[in-house]
């Protein structure tokens, strides 16, 4: 009241000078409220915070429940920026997270298949962790399209998830052998990611011998444990022939990974990257619907090694050793049958 009173009382220029103040003023009064607002509607919430400062939003116009799997919560935030995909975790620190945000911009650089670029990591103040990333608004399809090249000679089914997976096995090679930069999961399971050298070092010591450690050390599987153990002793002959080179991989690639964009792209996201066999990708086909067209699209990028189809099902095996591990005895036979099938195979 006392500007207003100073402004009346004023001479006739300086009332309009100070009158010509007042648009600027409250211009500057709106941003400042703007501003309070913001900082209102961030709190304690660190995702709310990132997406209204780094995020370059103003407002966040929508946020809604996504299907985030069985371990993670998922939310999609809607904003004047844009849109935002979050996962949290109540239960589990940041690790996890940083762990899928490296393993995402590894693939996110090879420029082949697409992925969620990830934005933020963090810890939520009430415990747990979140992730923020790139939404991508999927389409209809599962992102393993079948097409048919056509030629004079013959007609052949394409698959374009075939086709890019291929494409960022060859352009992402490692110089440190086989591993990654930090241990991550394979759902929930911890995935020892070691630097080594040789393939089936990593192979036997990181991904079935430590399975099977976890199975011992849960269930008390003593029989499974041994023949599994047998079997690693024995395992050289299946690789004689091959070539191997550390190949980037998404290391969780199923049905519930894969999709498409808008324009029909494939899409792969949640992983469990690792440098390794390219092979070793198709671990998870059971449960992945990979097809002919699938195969054939693939192969056309990164030839078929010697010894392809005698080494399939040990890349099974691991998965079927990591869901006894989730999962339960379920999963206890189909890992047993394919041991002692190599077992018998190999002599052992």
């Amino acid at each position: 009241m006392a500007n207003v009173a100073l402004l009346s009382a004023s001479s006739p220029s300086t009332s309009s000078a100070a009158a010509s103040l007042l648009p600027r003023r409250s211009a500057c009064l709106r941003r400042a409220a703007s501003k309070l607002s913001v900082v209102s509607a961030m709190g304690d919430d660190p995702i709310k915070e990132w997406i209204l400062t780094e995020g370059k939003a103003t407002k966040i116009t929508g946020t809604s429940s996504i299907g985030g799997g069985c371990i993670n919560a998922a939310q999609h935030y809607e904003t004047d920026a844009g849109s935002f995909f979050v996962k949290n975790n109540r239960r589990i620190g940041p690790a996890m997270f940083e762990g899928e945000a490296l393993g995402l911009k590894a693939m996110y650089g090879t420029k082949s298949i697409r992925v969620p670029l990830p934005y933020k990591v963090g810890s939520l103040p009430t415990g747990g962790s979140f992730i923020i990333m790139e939404f991508i608004q999927f389409g209809r399809s599962r992102g393993d399209q079948v097409t048919l090249s056509r030629n004079p000679f013959h007609t052949k089914k394409k698959s374009a998830l075939g086709r890019k997976l291929a494409e960022m096995h060859k352009a992402a090679k490692s110089d440190k052998g086989y591993g990654f930069y930090v241990e991550n999961t394979i759902g929930s399971t911890p995935q020892i990611n070691t630097w080594t050298a040789d393939w089936i070092e990593f192979y036997s010591k990181h991904r079935l011998g430590y399975q099977l450690e976890l199975i011992s050390q849960r269930f008390g599987d003593s029989a499974i444990y041994e023949k599994g153990q047998q079997l690693i002793e024995n395992i050289q002959p299946l690789f004689d022939g091959a070539v191997i080179e550390p190949c980037l991989l998404h290391g969780d690639l199923w049905s519930g990974n894969i999709s498409s964009d808008t324009n029909g792209d494939p899409v792969i996201l949640d992983p469990a990257c690792y440098y390794g066999h390219n092979e070793a990708e198709f671990g998870m086909s059971w449960c992945a619907g990979f097809g002919g067209a699938f195969y054939n699209s693939y192969f056309e990028v990164m030839p078929k090694q010697p010894g392809f189809e005698k080494r399939r099902d040990l890349y099974l095996l691991y998965h079927y050793l990591n869901h006894y591990n989730l999962f339960g005895s379920g999963y206890r036979s189909s890992a047993m049958s394919i041991i002692d099938d190599y077992l018998r195979m190999l002599k052992a």
